[in-house]
């Protein structure tokens, strides 16, 4: 179904040249091609594929000693192959851009903490750590192949390991030190890794945490490791770790502080396209995380077109965006860490945060901790981020502790907010643009938010922004360029202005090339592609479409909004709605924190909808409040959508990586056992899963 027709230039220039606007320059002077509008860009984009991904190849400048045959040798989905005969290597892009970056006196890596001290890490010293610790791990004997598994924050050595690990071929593995331990042996048991790379420690929300007893028991249950090597951030750990294992353990800060002609001679190991790069993982709120793996062509290609064309982001050497400083707040285990870390494959200065986004301060006398949301936002200034990502729960707490931003530091370098996790409400991003308003210099443009969405599934993002496109609170700009993302009605047709379920009819070079001991690509084929038949809504191309398992209204002009998980739909009296925009409603109380719905379908009886609360502290639900919550969900959606019930919970069970588990609390719910529909390793708060389990048991004895 046709979009209608928008016109760029209605939108007033800015003072800096937006880099989808470079690419599209180019494109006509090297191709001949050019575009009315952002639509007929994407419709190209994703009708040609060869001609798009080739672009993107030439733009960025990728390099490979061997030419490909090819760019979509096969167009299927599962099973697509991209760029047959060439080679590449992550660390090989990064390097090519360390001489301009560090001639212009731009650092690669920027990091700080709770303390609010700041490191800098300059790109000769990040490649020679990258190259001695490489070499230490080829004589350890990682081959091309081989898995390391890291524990790690988000700290510069993360990366400089990283970097070491795929520039000889291995394939990486990260779990943040705040996951349980067992949350982690599901992960890193599945894959089998041959090294282990961890921290003995971390300190997050003013306390330390000790870390030395999790790696002694993951290298018990990990007899595939051979070798150990050991961030020493808070402890003289090595002898104990060494003690716990047949593996050898060596010092990070020894292995990687080598300066040699052997260092200086280093160079990543060319690659096939789809060597693996990387194994990334579901939630795993039930069953054992899916363990999806990435090459390395396609998560380069991906990331660029993401964090250049979309997010704006420059190297930080180029004339037009001189000193670009790129943040976005992620632990090592969400998916934001490897677009953060993609920052360093267009020569961007990297800022990394690692702690609590609340700060670290203890109350004296109780031990816990006093809320700072200043925190982020003063290293960004100290930092001199440009800019700056984080989730969207962290901007409603932002709003929520109604946070003036002009009393955190100078923030005026700042000229882009990103935005994922979950939808962002326009009342929030409202806020934030008025925050921004007030420190605006005259004639300056104002703040850009760049909301997207996407997944780990194909480390990436289906919908996002567009520097040169309007921006509405509360909507996404644009579908990504490649990204043939569709809304399907129940019919599997696609709708425009309708809610449908989010499908991709053509392949991504980043999507998974399998799942880690996945038997004939059976859980593969079940997570994205056994809804809909083979060949349907494919325009080109033979096998299924891509369903991401996401509601998305596409409106006329290309925008896009995003409603929640399809598989926690509410279906009242007909009406299917996703639980985004009645937590918009309720979360705009200032009494409610945090909320969570699900609507519970009895087989044969009426069907039961809870709407779960957590409030301010020293607050409690009483029934002015709850009229006063049902009187917002009646205006804002309607009287269908009023809860059955409203109860004040200790908290919301959120993943680590901060989504809302409906879904599993509907199983629960409805009869299945706790430990058969979440697992509490994988949850930031498991402690209030008890509180919903013994409110099921009540229910199940009174229905």
């Amino acid at each position: 179904m046709p979009l209608e027709s928008r016109a760029d230039t209605a939108v007033p220039p800015l003072s800096r040249i937006p880099q989808i606007r470079l690419y599209q320059q180019w494109l006509q002077a090297e191709r001949g091609l050019s575009f009315a509008n952002y639509q007929a860009l994407w419709e190209w984009s994703t009708t040609d594929l060869d001609g798009f991904w080739q672009s993107i190849w030439d733009y960025f400048g990728l390099q490979s000693p061997t030419p490909h045959s090819a760019v979509l040798a096969k167009n299927a989905m599962p099973g697509a192959q991209w760029f047959p005969g060439a080679q590449c290597n992550y660390a090989q892009q990064v390097w090519r851009h360390a001489e301009a970056a560090h001639a212009a006196g731009q650092p690669a890596i920027i990091s700080g903490d709770e303390s609010g001290a700041l490191r800098e890490l300059s790109w000769p010293d990040l490649r020679r750590q990258v190259a001695s610790l490489a070499l230490h791990l080829r004589a350890e004997g990682l081959q091309p192949g081989d898995r390391v598994a890291a524990y790690l924050p988000n700290i510069p050595e993360a990366m400089i390991a990283f970097l070491a690990v795929v520039s000889l071929g291995g394939v990486w593995s990260v779990c943040a030190p705040d996951m349980g331990t067992h949350a982690v042996l599901d992960r890193f048991k599945q894959i089998e890794p041959k090294i282990l790379i961890g921290v003995d420690g971390v300190r997050y929300g003013g306390k330390e945490h000790d870390r030395r007893d999790v790696l002694a028991e993951l290298l018990a249950e990990l007899p595939s490791v051979q070798h150990v090597v050991l961030h020493q951030a808070m402890y003289q750990a090595s002898a104990l770790i060494a003690s716990n294992s047949a593996a050898d353990c060596a010092i990070l800060s020894r292995v990687a502080s080598r300066c040699d002609a052997d260092v200086d001679a280093f160079k990543p190991t060319w690659l096939p396209f789809d060597h693996p790069i990387w194994i990334v993982y579901s939630s795993g709120t039930t069953g054992l995380p899916k363990p999806i793996v990435h090459g390395h062509g396609g998560s380069i290609m991906v990331a660029l077109a993401l964090n250049v064309l979309h997010n704006d982001i420059g190297s930080s050497y180029s004339e037009h965006t001189r000193g670009e400083r790129f943040h976005w707040f992620s632990s090592t285990g969400w998916v934001m860490w490897n677009v953060q870390m993609a920052g360093l494959l267009n020569g961007t200065t990297v800022c990394l945060y690692d702690g609590n986004p609340a700060g670290g301060r203890l109350d004296a006398s109780s031990g816990k901790l006093t809320p700072d949301w200043s925190t982020l936002w003063r290293f960004a200034a100290a930092s001199r981020t440009t800019f700056f990502g984080a989730g969207a729960a962290f901007y409603a707490n932002c709003a929520k502790a109604e946070l003036q931003l002009r009393d955190c530091g100078d923030l005026t370098h700042l000229h882009a907010l990103g935005s994922t996790g979950s939808p962002l409400s326009p009342e929030v991003q409202a806020w934030g643009s008025a925050e921004f308003a007030t420190m605006r210099a005259p004639g300056a443009a104002e703040i850009w938010w760049c909301n997207i969405s996407g997944g780990t599934d194909f480390a990436g993002a289906f919908i996002g922004g567009n520097r040169e496109l309007p921006q509405r609170a509360g909507l996404m700009q644009c579908r990504m360029l490649g990204a043939a993302v569709e809304a399907w009605n129940e019919q599997g047709e696609p709708v425009i202005g309708a809610v449908g379920e989010l499908v991709c009819t053509q392949p991504l070079p980043s999507m998974p090339l399998y799942f880690w001991g996945d038997v004939a690509h059976q859980r593969y084929l079940s997570s994205y592609f056994d809804m809909y038949p083979s060949g349907q809504g494919r325009h080109g191309g033979t096998g299924g479409v891509w369903r991401h398992g996401d509601w998305i209204k596409i409106d006329s002009d290309g925008s896009c909004t995003i409603y929640g998980r399809s598989d926690a739909t509410i279906n009242r009296h007909g009406l299917r709605m996703g639980t985004s925009e009645l937590y918009r409603a309720v979360e705009a109380l200032p009494e409610v924190v945090d909320a969570m719905v699900v609507d519970l379908e009895y087989l044969g009886r009426e069907s039961y909808m809870p709407l779960f609360v957590l409030l301010r502290e020293g607050l409690a639900l009483d029934e002015p409040l709850r009229e006063r919550l049902r009187q917002a969900i009646r205006q804002a959606l309607s009287p269908r959508f009023v809860p059955d019930e409203i109860l004040q919970v200790p908290d919301i069970p959120r993943t680590l990586t901060g989504k809302k588990q409906e879904l599993p609390i509907k199983k629960l719910l409805l009869g299945q056992p706790l430990d058969k529909v979440v697992n509490r390793d994988a949850m930031a708060n498991a402690a209030c899963l008890d509180w919903y389990a013994q409110f099921a048991a009540r229910r199940a004895q009174t229905s």
